[in-house]
């Protein structure tokens, strides 16, 4: 018994409704032949395997068919059925295979034989497959004919590479571009050739067949004729297409993925040493687990993307990819993998693949290591992920009626005048009970029902209507994050904090950037020291308070009250922590200046003071903060005047005279 034919040659279409993929090529040649507006010359080009070759013979079969003109070869001639599958072939259509004769001998011979006329057909129809094979000087033997040929003669040029075909033969021609086939068209059609042949194949093996042709219809159906030859009665499983592909197991990707979501290194070094000890390629784990970083960057951007077709997997693996979505950020997504792509770089021609893996995985799991701004995202999503699981619990609305009781603080209101005088001593407790001044507008408005608070705008709206209202609705939705930050979360994203300052209040940036530093985080209390009594009061009668609140809501979400100390031991520009609790120094958006007089002003600042104490600018609604301060009263500001007034301390050049 004679061995059956490969699927590519039992199943290759005879006509061009059973091309699949190829609509824009398909359609238009249907309509050039029922319209017997056929040229003499076409060019078929694309990747191998799209179906160039086959359309071609298609065409041949068509023009030759006695019912031509004709959109389809009938089937039913004496012509259709030498060229049909399996037929015995037709003396007029000759198929050349460039690569074995493409010199320009055999151009020469070719031209000879071209002007016989055709023997039973209609036409004399060339197929040269490969034809970017040919050598110049065979498409030179062959122009002229090419250019003018007889009536009964027609060439179908196939290539892979249309670019090596002389400019002079292409503009002689169609052109048509093949397109590598869809993976769901593709799908579709392996689905009907099991049920041809009875052969069962498993939804979750169908991707791997896809992804294995990467397109090619020949090369998915010599994949797929592997996989039946070595099927069993249960028919083509996945663990047979994992296998027999070479693919990594869902099973282990899904530990590795997981791994990653939870920063378990263990688990995945483990996972690396199971791919190395199970004999997989490193490589292919890489873009197996690139794959599937892919799925996950779809599904977390598009939440609905498994309904709309984006990604073709089965139900239950669908399933899984939104779980994995949900444990990262999106920022960690695209920085994985950008890792694991920036790696199979690496891998090609590596030898030592185990160790590029294993640092391939540890770049993912610790981006504190990366200064990136990628790193800096991927570390932001941890936290602001762990702030959206902690600000989800049940007790966040009971927790929101708190802040009223911290409303008996404003008592002390009668004595905020004594609180300049003793600038040498840092009087803490009087101060926090003055700052407290500001704040209870911002905290109570939100804590009473919506009655009350439709009652608050008439009493507020005369100390600071612009400012109170924007911070209202904020405060019932951040109360509950709030208590799981901590002083090192603000001083890290304090750089950040003054920036927003800076573009809403270019005073309150100064004095906070030079004079200040984020002292302490008690409950919903910030307190900011500031290194002279001076530089405190100016804080105050600024209402700067108001603007770190903004800025604050703005970066971390949440809505503190702000007290004002004074501390000379404060080092403006301290932001972060070691891990035992003490300071250190770190770069600031601006330049620092010394804690203790004399203060070096930078030129940048003194330029910023003008302009924002400045007759054209008095009038800045922003401004309006600075009519208190006795300083702006003058008509002519002097900078040395204005800024040791503000920062309580002498004022000298940043760059002295020599």
């Amino acid at each position: 018994m004679d061995a059956p034919l490969a699927l590519y040659r039992r199943y290759r279409p005879e006509t061009f409704a059973e091309v699949i993929g190829q609509a824009h090529v398909t359609d238009p040649l249907r309509h050039a032949l029922a319209a017997n507006r056929v040229n003499h010359a076409y060019l078929f080009s694309g990747p191998r395997g799209c179906g160039k070759t086959t359309s071609a013979r298609i065409l041949a079969r068509a023009l030759n068919c006695e019912k031509a003109p004709i959109a389809d070869p009938c089937g039913e001639c004496q012509s259709c059925r030498d060229l049909a599958r399996g037929g015995p072939g037709s003396i007029d259509v000759i198929e050349i295979d460039a690569a074995s004769h493409g010199g320009v001998d055999d151009a020469r011979d070719l031209r000879e034989r071209a002007f016989f006329a055709p023997v039973s057909s209609r036409y004399k129809v060339y197929i040269i497959d490969e034809a970017h094979m040919v050598s110049p000087q065979g498409f030179n033997a062959l122009l002229k004919l090419v250019e003018e040929p007889p009536p009964h003669l027609k060439f179908i040029f196939a290539t892979t590479e249309p670019d090596k075909v002389i400019g002079t033969i292409r503009s002689r021609t169609h052109h048509y571009p093949f397109r590598l086939v869809p993976p769901k068209a593709l799908g579709d059609y392996l689905m009907q050739l099991c049920e041809a042949e009875g052969v069962t194949l498993a939804p979750t093996a169908l991707p791997l067949v896809v992804r294995a042709g990467q397109g090619s219809v020949r090369d998915t159906l010599s994949v797929l004729d592997q996989l039946l030859g070595g099927a069993g009665p249960d028919g083509v499983t996945y663990d047979l297409a994992v296998q027999l592909l070479g693919y990594t197991p869902d099973s282990l990707l899904d530990e590795a993925i997981d791994a990653f979501a939870a920063g378990d290194g263990s688990t995945v070094f483990g996972v690396v040493d199971k791919v190395i000890e199970t004999g997989q390629d490193p490589r292919r784990f890489a873009e197996d687990l690139l794959q599937r970083l892919r799925d996950l960057v779809i599904v977390a951007a598009v939440p609905d993307a498994l309904d709309k077709g984006l990604l073709d997997v089965p139900g239950d693996r669908a399933e899984r990819l939104v779980t994995q979505a949900n444990g990262f950020g999106p920022s960690e997504l695209t920085r994985a993998a950008d890792i694991v792509n920036a790696a199979l770089m690496e891998f090609r021609g590596a030898t030592a693949p185990r160790l590029l893996l294993e640092l391939m995985c540890a770049r993912i799991l610790v981006p504190g290591a990366d200064n990136s701004t990628q790193g800096f995202q991927a570390r932001l999503d941890r936290v602001e992920r762990r702030l959206h699981m902690d600000g989800g619990a049940p007790e966040a609305s009971p927790a929101a009626v708190h802040p009223p009781a911290v409303q008996p603080a404003p008592a002390p209101q009668p004595t905020p005048a004594p609180q300049p005088t003793p600038a040498p001593q840092p009087v803490a407790a009087p101060v926090q009970a003055e700052r407290v001044e500001p704040a209870p507008p911002v905290q109570a408005e939100p804590a009473p029902s919506a009655p009350p608070v439709a009652q608050r705008p008439a009493p507020v709206a005369e100390p600071e209507p612009e400012r109170a209202a924007p911070a209202a609705p904020a405060a019932p939705q951040v109360e509950e994050p709030a208590g799981t930050l901590t002083i090192a979360d603000v001083r890290r994203l304090w750089p950040e904090i003054l920036d927003r300052i800076r573009d809403m209040r270019r005073f309150a940036w100064i004095m906070l950037s030079q004079n200040a530093q984020v002292m302490a985080l008690d409950g919903q209390v910030l307190t900011i020291a500031l290194v002279n009594a001076g530089a405190r009061d100016s804080f105050i009668n600024s209402g700067s308070a108001d603007y770190v609140q903004k800025a604050l809501h703005q970066v971390l979400g949440v809505t503190w009250r702000i007290e004002a100390i004074v501390d000379p031991g404060t080092r403006p520009g301290v932001v972060d922590d070691y891990d035992d609790g003490s300071s250190r120094p770190a770069a600031a958006p601006t330049s620092s200046a010394p804690s203790t007089p004399p203060v070096a002003v930078p030129d940048s600042v003194r330029q910023a003071m003008r302009e924002q104490h400045s007759p054209q600018t008095r009038e800045d609604p922003d401004a309006s903060a600075d009519r208190n301060d006795p300083v702006v009263d003058h008509e002519v500001l002097d900078p040395e005047l204005l800024l040791s007034r503000e920062l309580g301390a002498q004022v000298i050049d940043e760059h002295p005279a020599d």
